[in-house]
This record gives C-alpha cells, structure tokens and sequence, in this order.
C-alpha cells in the first residue's frame, strides 16, 4: 500500500502517462505499472488501473478512495454520488460538434425538419448543449468509430472528443462548434473524503503539482 493509505483508480489509455506523472509526484513508485501493460492490480502500491468511464462507478462504490478521469465523463455521468477535487490539467481535449465539410448537414436538417441527428459517445452532454439553443437533435450512441456516422448517412452530425482535430479532418469532418474543454479530474469516494480528509486533501495537492492549490471539493 502506498503512504497515504489509499486505493487509486487511474485510467489506462490516453490518460495514462498522465495519471502515473501524478502519480510520481506524490511519492508513489509506479514502474511495476510501466513495466506490466496487461496488469490491473497492483496491491503492492494501492493502485488499480481501468478504463477511464469505469474510474467513477469504482469510486462512487468504494471499491477505490479516490481516482482520475476525464471531465468528460463525470459530464456524462452527472448522477454519480462522488466529489471532484482538483484540475489536473493534463489530457486537454475538446468536446465538439462536427459534420462533413462543406454545407452544414446538420443545420440544414434542423432548417428543413426541426431536428437533426447525432451520433456520438456522449449523448447527455450533446443534448443537453443542443437543449440550451432550443435545438432538436435525436442521438444516435455508439461505441466505435463515430466519425463513420456522417460518411454512411447514419447521421448529420456527432459529437466527440478530440485532442488535435486530425482525425476529423483525415475523414472530410469540420469542427462546427466547440461544446466544452476537458482535463483530467481527481474524484474521491464520499465517505472516504469525509474519514480521511486530510490525507486525500494532501495527495490532491501532491497529484496536482502545485501546493499553491488547495483542492477544492466540488460534486462531480
């Protein structure tokens, strides 16, 4: 177990390098992680690694005291019963509104129909923006590729995250409209945060490599 004497759920994937500089910062040896690509558990330092739309169903169950992920995700799941500590500010990415280049499909589908369709990963946030304009929108959730879903006419628009725009671009897809900048987020279990304050309090300091930051708790 590591120092603080928590469990720590972090995310593999984009995240990851990320979470383990963090990580790192706070004291914890994270070379078995780096060494093992396959492995989850790793009991030796408290930390259990995961994907990063998993890290709140962990924590909100205490299966973990705290953990790190997307803003994206707490976005999307607004129910979950954890509290949000500290900007990481790394995993800087975009949530965005995109359709094929040229005319906008989307705005003319709304125009001649009064509602468009969207595919994305991220149905709550999308039609909660798309809400706030007044705008109809049926969401379409898928899983995979969505950038596929304006190209084969399932769609007239998604909404995604991207980091650097190449992949829309690489297939014919144009930004339209910038819906929220994500970062990386250290949550905590409720009752672990109100049992062991202080000590989560420190590691979010720690992890956020700034003592000049307080961690401000905030429900995700």
């Amino acid at each position: 177990m590591n120092d603080f004497g928590l469990t720590i759920a972090i995310p593999r994937g984009a995240l990851l390098e990320g979470s383990l500089e963090a990580l790192d910062r706070a004291g914890i040896d994270t070379s078995e992680i780096r060494a093992n690509g396959r492995k989850l558990l790793f009991g030796d330092i408290g930390v259990v690694t995961m994907r990063p739309s998993d890290v709140p169903t962990y924590v909100e169950a205490g299966a973990a005291d705290v953990g790190i992920t997307g803003k994206d995700v707490l976005m999307e799941n607004p129910e979950r019963q954890i509290f949000e500590l500290a900007d990481l500010g790394f995993g800087r990415c975009e949530v965005v509104l995109a359709s094929q280049e040229g005319p906008d499909r989307a705005a003319a589908a709304l125009s001649r129909l009064g509602v468009m369709r969207i595919a994305t990963k991220y149905p709550r946030i999308a039609a909660a923006y798309l809400e706030q304009s007044g705008r109809q929108a049926e969401m379409v959730t898928v899983h995979g590729s969505v950038e596929l879903a304006p190209l084969t006419g399932l769609a007239d628009a998604i909404v995604d995250l991207t980091a650097t725009g190449m992949t829309l671009s690489e297939n014919g897809l144009v930004v339209r409209e910038t819906i929220a900048v994500v970062t990386a987020r250290l949550v905590a279990n409720r009752v672990a945060h109100r049992l062991k304050a202080d000590v989560i309090e420190a590691f979010a300091e720690l992890v956020a490599g700034d003592p000049t930051i307080r961690a401000q708790t905030a429900q995700a």
